[in-house]
């Protein structure tokens, strides 16, 4: 037993595949002998990203309807009914026994078919509010594995389960010493250090911000480890010094977050679930430009348990200087926003996944 046959459908970013990813890695660890197949939308980054670990992936047709008129739209119908079509052959010649979607344009047209050929399909939602493809899929999936509670605002609750997001495995535990991530980082131990992410790609706003409070850190005698982005490495790299350390990729993920004292961070889902499991005091700044401004409604569920503190890009320059001496001179207010950080932690997501998956493959 265990020749199971999946279908994984997600993407578009970063924050759709990696789930994806992760829970095809781990079902593969519970039955070597499964068969996988991804499907992704064409041209998107899932059809670079899959193959690099080791899956197959067949790309749609596929695009999202824009909010405002634009002449994009006027495609979207014949994209969908092509969509549709290529779907129903794959799963037609694939002939999954469970279909997971982690959200993205692809996954709409792949789980509308399967769950309409009675193959059980789980939908996993990584923020605390619901993109559209999941909601327009909500009734027609077994289960729906969610990150945060209240989530039956948007899913029928006797379907919701809370298993919180997919993470990289070696951040489940750190296991780095302080002394080893900061030696790495050329850092001094006894200093105090900001790390600060702006996503793989960078964000320009969180950039400008850095620089522009490089004054602020050194009279706080703060050392930073300052993860740019590629798109902006070229740019920022002339700030680096003894107590500044540029980057444009995070290598050693585990190091970064070891060597921190304070952290600035996106509010991204798969950012806010590690974030959780590190434990340390966190200033979220949301990008406002993706869908639903979900990056700030997962920052607001943190900030609504006193775990973190959220500030807007348009309130950065009358606020963040203030609010960020308040947070490092109170030692009190750091362990506090820490320890209710980690109590939303919720490290063996992926597995919690994987057991919802066997029990509609035993059924």
């Amino acid at each position: 037993m265990g020749n199971y046959r999946f279908i994984l459908s997600g993407g578009g970013t970063g924050g759709h595949i990696y789930p994806a990813i992760a829970i095809a890695n781990e079902l593969k660890k519970r039955y070597p002998k499964a068969a996988f197949l991804f499907v992704g939308a064409e041209n998107r980054m899932e059809m670079e990203k899959v193959p690099m670990a080791g899956y197959t992936i067949i790309g749609l047709q596929v695009a999202g309807f824009q909010r405002k008129f634009t002449l994009k739209n006027l495609s979207f119908p014949f994209k969908l009914i092509m969509s549709l079509k290529k779907a129903g052959k794959i799963v037609s010649e694939f002939k999954p026994d469970v279909v997971i979607g982690t959200g993205g344009f692809a996954s709409g047209p792949v789980l509308k078919v399967a769950s309409g050929r009675g193959i059980p399909c789980v939908l996993q939602e990584q923020n605390s509010y619901a993109g559209l493809t999941n909601k327009l899929l909500k009734d027609k999936v077994a289960k729906i594995c969610v990150a945060y509670d209240g989530m039956d605002a948007f899913f029928p609750a006797d379907r919701i389960v809370k298993t919180g997001n997919p993470v990289r495995g070696n951040l489940a535990e750190l296991n780095s010493s302080k002394t080893d991530a900061c030696s790495f980082y050329q850092l001094n131990e006894s200093s105090s250090t900001l790390l600060v992410l702006g996503g793989s790609l960078g964000s320009r706003r969180i950039n400008q911000l850095v620089a522009s409070n490089l004054d602020l850190f050194k009279r706080n005698a703060i050392q930073v480890i300052w993860q740019c982005g590629k798109l902006y490495y070229e740019q920022y790299k002339e700030y680096q010094s003894e107590t500044v350390k540029v980057v444009d990729f995070m290598n050693r993920m585990d190091f970064a977050y070891t060597a921190a004292d304070i952290i600035i961070s996106r509010a991204g889902a798969g950012s806010v679930s590690e974030l959780s499991i590190v434990g340390k005091p966190t200033i979220f700044i949301p990008s406002p430009n993706v869908a639903e401004d979900h990056q700030t409604k997962n920052a607001e569920a943190l900030v609504a348990k006193n775990a973190a503190i959220l500030i807007k890009e348009k309130d950065l320059d009358t606020d963040f200087e203030m609010v960020f001496e308040n947070l490092f001179g109170s030692k009190t207010r750091q362990s506090e926003l820490a320890e209710n950080l980690k109590k939303l932690a919720l490290p063996k997501a992926t597995a919690h996944i994987v057991d919802e998956i066997e029990k509609l493959l035993t059924k």
